[in-house]
């Protein structure tokens, strides 16, 4: 079975036929840097990597590529409200993005370009849409002529007469028709700009990502992504962009990942439940926010409470458990042959149902779920009582492969196994030391802490409850 992908232009999934053979270009709308990024921003940035990683695992060569929105109205306001440059905001708040995106098991993009580095290649895109009357300047401002664009629309599903309803032209804009967007803004007294055969300006948002994904992908892209709220108009816009300049499709397939609701209330700051991933990762796993994430469909809204992602990280502890019983089994185990082929052959049937499962519009949701009947298949061979290396290589490798595509460890935090381990050796030692009180008092922290002790005679070992 080939990959089945929901392609949002035609509303429905479609066998993935990549333009070249074994090679993906796909484009990622990213953040606009102007502050920490909340959970709806790492929403995107998890899935698609999963897709990505996902890709890759099925033998693609993947060109992918994110941006950087790092000039734009958020960020010379927030640069006005903490009296510094937009430059230097946007550098803070990328290095904050990378920091928190790799603390959630995403890989870096091939390319991540920024708005401030390809202005001249943006006005040059703005030129030619000018020269075939697709744009018009307009006291200093530039706008793009949508009726003039045949399939505008095509990509939210609405008509034109249907988006003309409630169109209307704000105080200060010069269009020709309501609908019109706009592609270059005149600066404004004070605000960063940069020269423009209109005059000093910036440019508009849905221009940046068309100029750049071109540069870096080509005329027409395998895949563009982002969150369903860029659907209309930042997508739409970007393909009559596009298509008008070029006379190709834009994108082949568009994925777009759903809504997070905090609490079951939609994410607002006028709500006040806005939520950070800086301040997430402080007090929790981040592998636990990516497991949580990829527990449900990309494309299905998701519901986000701290009881869910304590939930989250049970879960992934059960699996992490039965792992590192694999793993502490292994020391006693030899090479047996007793059932070794009809194991081998069980868990090589995870493998293939797990990829028949990611093949169907990358189901992550089902793919983890294949890793939980993986965990309870080990956790019943370990009730043998002769067990073969080879099969609980099997095992571990299985794990190690598929949760590595999800884009989790299977191995809990380093630094939380030393300080078992540490607390492990205190109590042998009051034990030793025939301090009892204190060997239970470890005990009972360690509980609190989800670990189970076993005493065998070739020593403690401890697992995750």
């Amino acid at each position: 079975m080939s990959i089945q992908i929901y392609n949002t232009l035609s509303r429905k999934k479609e066998p993935f036929i990549p333009m070249e053979e074994g090679k993906v270009k796909m484009y990622v709308c990213g953040p606009t840097v102007y502050n920490y990024i909340h959970i709806g921003n790492a929403r995107p940035a998890i899935v698609y990597d999963t897709v990505r990683k996902y890709l890759e695992f099925r033998g693609y060569n993947v060109e992918f590529v994110s941006n950087f929105t790092d000039v734009d109205d958020k960020l010379i306001k927030a640069a006005n409200e903490l009296g510094e440059d937009v430059p230097a905001i946007a550098e803070r708040f990328i290095d904050a993005y990378f920091e928190d995106v790799s603390a959630l098991g995403c890989t870096k993009a091939d390319v991540h370009p920024r708005v401030t580095e390809n202005i001249e290649l943006i006005i040059d895109f703005i030129k030619v849409l000018i020269e075939k009357g697709m744009a018009y300047e307009s006291e200093g401002d530039v706008y793009y002529r949508t009726r003039k664009f045949e399939g505008y629309g095509k990509l939210s599903h609405q008509s034109i007469d249907d988006l003309k309803v409630g169109s209307r032209i704000e105080v200060g804009e010069k269009k020709e028709d309501a609908l019109d967007f706009v592609l270059w803004k005149a600066a404004k007294e004070g605000e960063i700009s940069w020269d423009s055969p209109w005059g000093k300006g910036r440019p508009g948002w849905h221009i940046e990502c068309s100029a750049m994904a071109r540069k870096y992908l080509g005329d027409t892209i395998d895949i563009h992504a982002g969150g369903q709220d860029l659907t209309f108009p930042h997508h739409e816009n970007e393909i009559a962009q596009s298509e008008a300049l070029t006379g190709k499709p834009f994108a082949r397939y568009w994925m777009h990942n759903g809504y997070i609701n905090i609490d079951n209330e939609k994410m607002s700051k006028s709500l006040g439940n806005f939520v950070l991933v800086h301040d997430i990762i402080k007090h929790h796993d981040p592998q636990v926010l990516r497991f949580f994430m990829l527990s449900v469909h990309y494309r299905h809204p998701i519901n986000y409470s701290e009881e869910l992602l304590e939930n989250a990280k049970t879960a992934l502890e059960r699996l992490r458990t039965s792992y590192q019983n694999l793993k502490h089994r292994k020391e006693s185990s030899a090479n047996l042959v007793d059932h070794q082929e009809e194991w081998l052959s069980k868990i090589e049937d995870f493998k293939l149902r797990f990829i028949k499962e990611m093949d169907d519009d990358f189901n992550t949701a089902n793919g983890i779920s294949v890793l939980f009947d993986l965990s309870k298949q080990a956790n019943y061979y370990l009730m043998e009582k002769n067990t073969s290396e080879k099969v609980i290589d099997a095992f571990t490798e299985t794990f190690d492969q598929l949760a590595a595509v999800l884009g989790f460890g299977m191995e809990a935090d380093e630094l939380l196994d030393e300080e078992i381990e540490e607390l492990i050796q205190k109590r042998i030692q009051a034990r030793k030391d025939r301090d009892f009180q204190l060997a239970d008092d470890i005990r009972d922290q360690l509980k609190d802490m989800n670990i189970i002790l076993e005493d065998t005679p070739q020593g403690t070992r401890w697992k995750r409850g």
